[in-house]
């Protein structure tokens, strides 16, 4: 289960030194948008040398350039022989990318003698706008190697020649509220998780943490994070309370003698409650492990 993803540029030594101490579930090496093209190369470099430094790549993921950058081949053959966990693949065009992709990561699993299919992909999926309008194509083919979808607004913005995402209330403009609702239920027909777009102000934790709440709420199973200050936040806002545990409880409990609803404390609760129940509580164990 991924709360947080926290990125880091892969070009700067003391971002990277101290990502593993934030507590993240992923940590994200960032060789695209936080990376001049001047220093590409040497990102890699550090990406390279900074995976080799861990034993348990389980954390680790690589933010790749996309398909029509022309960078994507270099990153991929620097990253894949050290293993991350899986890849972030940016502003795809539509689903025959992520077939390229699959076809480039399964030749250079073989190559290194990696199983085939063990780097994963997280898909940002709303930064072009064809990508966009073809997210229905996207849920309609399977793709064994992805683990989630995630949204963002920026790029969306700034490809349409648009303003800020946001309005004067904070909200989204309507045209990323659709984003963001489409990539979440194309994250939920693809049974993969969905990953929230950044909180920019990271001296705001209370902003954070409100919109993380409203997130979860929407069915958000996570979050983008930019600073370290930001993880914490973030994994207590996508984990299970006290009381949502304790209810959760009691609806397994009050359905075991096969009942088909139930009341508890004033409230009828039925079949798919007892699902919402089940849920909540089996991610509680995979956060606990």
């Amino acid at each position: 289960m991924i709360r947080s993803m926290l990125f880091v540029p892969a070009d700067s030594e003391r971002k990277l030194a101290r990502a593993a101490e934030a507590g993240a579930d992923a940590l994200v090496l960032d060789l695209e948008d936080s990376v001049l093209p001047e220093r590409k190369q040497l990102a890699r470099t550090m990406m390279r040398a900074h995976l080799n430094t861990f034993g348990d790549h389980s954390l680790w993921w690589v933010r790749v350039n996309s398909l029509s950058s022309g960078e994507l081949l270099a990153d991929l053959v620097a990253a894949v022989p050290v293993r991350p966990f899986g890849i972030v693949l940016p502003k795809i065009f539509g689903p025959e990318d992520l077939v390229t992709v699959g076809h480039y990561l399964d030749a250079l699993e073989a190559e290194h003698g990696l199983e085939i299919g063990s780097t994963r992909i997280a898909v940002l999926v709303t930064e072009t706008p064809a990508a966009l309008l073809r997210l229905g194509e996207l849920v309609s083919c399977s793709f064994p190697r992805l683990t989630a979808v995630m949204w963002g607004a920026e790029d969306l913005s700034s490809v349409m020649g648009a303003g800020d995402p946001r309005n004067a209330q904070g909200g989204w403009r309507p045209i990323y509220e659709y984003a963001r609702t489409q990539a979440l239920l194309a994250a939920h027909a693809l049974g993969v998780e969905a990953i929230d777009t950044v909180y920019v102000d990271f001296h705001d934790p209370e902003g954070l943490a409100t919109t993380c709440a409203v997130s979860r709420h929407d069915g958000f199973t996570g979050r983008v994070a930019i600073h370290p200050a930001q993880v914490t936040i973030i994994n207590t806002a996508y984990s299970p309370d006290a009381a949502e545990i304790e209810l959760a409880q009691r609806i397994v409990a009050a359905f075991a003698d096969g009942a088909g609803a139930v009341a508890i404390d004033g409230k009828m609760y039925d079949i798919p409650h007892l699902k919402a129940a089940n849920r909540l509580l089996a991610t509680l164990e995979v956060i606990h492990g």
